[in-house]
């Protein structure tokens, strides 16, 4: 039976949008559950720190291979990888505790890994599809479950652990296959790509985008400064200043909140004002706040941090937006590109980080990440937004 072609909508679609936008939360609440569980990883496998850190390390190496992901699910359908990786992310993760050794367990997220890369390479594609014109607005939306499984994750399999014990919590398994299901019959007539024999392959066309990626890898690499210090080494600072490891949790929680709501309405707002312009403007407030963070008294901690996070965390959407507005041939290739060089520049700044850390100190370190992040406007302002 020949596939119905839905031409994309003038008006906004809410309900495929919030579809996607829960896959994106249920995909990444499994993708979320390595950290939590690790301490009993490595308790009950025997298992050192670094091989601890190599199982996080291997979950997010497949992204390397993004764009050659997109490049396929332009030519087949994206609409199947979305739907394929969040049945590879639920499953694999969900067997964490049923794996008896450490080889079993590498390959286990390694396959998790490619469950996640495929899933995230189409999510923005369709997004693209469904709202063109409001794509801010449908990017804030999709991203927005990305940052609430971030909080959600761990409590769904720590409590799958205090019901059933670590052993047992595969049975959180269904939830993520039947919003699988539910993604499939939502979204399984909308064509996401027109391409015909004979047009050029991704690679082939590439090099027309090889000033922007390299624009955007610099801009990401000095902006993940900052996100790496209040993200990654957040509590550990806050601890190193005396506060309780309570008071650091919060802290961490109430940032990635705001992050959550700056996700939904900056997104909205580059559909008004222009994504360079609003770029521009996170880029400058940035460092300000940074240094808010570092000099105000301690009563100002968590106002900052909520701003902080909700400016931060904002970006996000309006850089997905940008990279789907380069071209309308080759989405899944360009959001795989923009995946891989996001994973490379903010996996070589989070080492800097831990380096400068160990070297000079963690308030030496995070001073260092305030004047990092300044380098981010100048690569923002070279930025060439298309019109739409």
């Amino acid at each position: 039976m020949k596939e119905k072609i839905v031409p994309a909508k003038k008006k906004f679609d809410y309900p495929t949008v919030l579809t996607l936008s829960l896959s994106h939360m249920v995909s990444d609440m499994y993708a979320a559950f390595l950290a939590p569980v690790l301490p009993l990883l490595i308790s009950g496998l025997g298992i050192t720190k670094f091989q601890a850190g190599l199982l996080d390390f291997a979950r997010k190496a497949p992204t390397v291979l993004n764009p050659l992901f997109g490049m396929i699910a332009d030519r087949i359908d994206a609409k199947y990888f979305l739907i394929l990786g969040c049945v590879i992310i639920t499953v694999s993760m969900s067997l964490l505790g049923a794996v008896n050794d450490y080889s079993s367990l590498l390959i286990l997220v390694v396959v998790a890994g490619i469950g996640t890369s495929i899933y995230h390479v189409p999510g923005p594609v369709i997004i693209k599809k469904v709202v063109p014109d409001k794509l801010g607005t449908g990017m804030s939306y999709y991203m927005l479950g990305g940052e609430f499984a971030r909080t959600l994750g761990p409590l769904m399999i720590l409590s799958a652990v205090s019901l059933w014990s670590f052993e047992g919590s595969w049975r959180v398994m269904p939830v993520g296959l039947a919003v699988s299901l539910f993604l499939y019959f939502r979204i399984r007539k909308i064509k996401v790509h027109s391409r015909h024999s004979g047009e050029k392959s991704g690679f082939k066309e590439y090099r027309k985008y090889t000033g922007f990626f390299l624009i955007l890898l610099c801009m990401m690499f000095f902006r993940s400064a900052m996100h790496s210090s209040l993200t990654l080494f957040l509590p550990t600072y806050l601890t190193h200043k005396g506060h309780s490891l309570w008071f650091a949790g919060i802290s961490l929680s109430l940032l990635q909140f705001a992050g959550a709501a700056g996700t939904l309405a900056i997104g909205s707002l580059s559909d008004k004002i222009g994504r360079k312009n609003t770029l521009a403007a996170i880029s400058v407030l940035n460092p300000i706040m940074m240094f808010s963070f570092l000099y105000l008294p301690e009563i100002f901690i968590l106002p900052v941090l909520i701003v902080s996070g909700f400016i931060l965390f904002g970006s996000n959407p309006i850089i997905l937006a940008l990279v789907q507005e380069r071209d309308t041939k080759n989405l899944s290739f360009l959001n795989g590109t923009y995946m891989s060089i996001n994973f490379a520049g903010s996996s070589v700044m989070v080492l800097v980080i831990g380096y400068l850390s160990d070297l000079w100190g963690l308030d030496k370190a995070f001073h260092t990440a305030g004047f990092l992040s300044v380098l981010a406007i100048p690569f923002v302002l070279m930025l060439k937004e298309k019109k739409t």
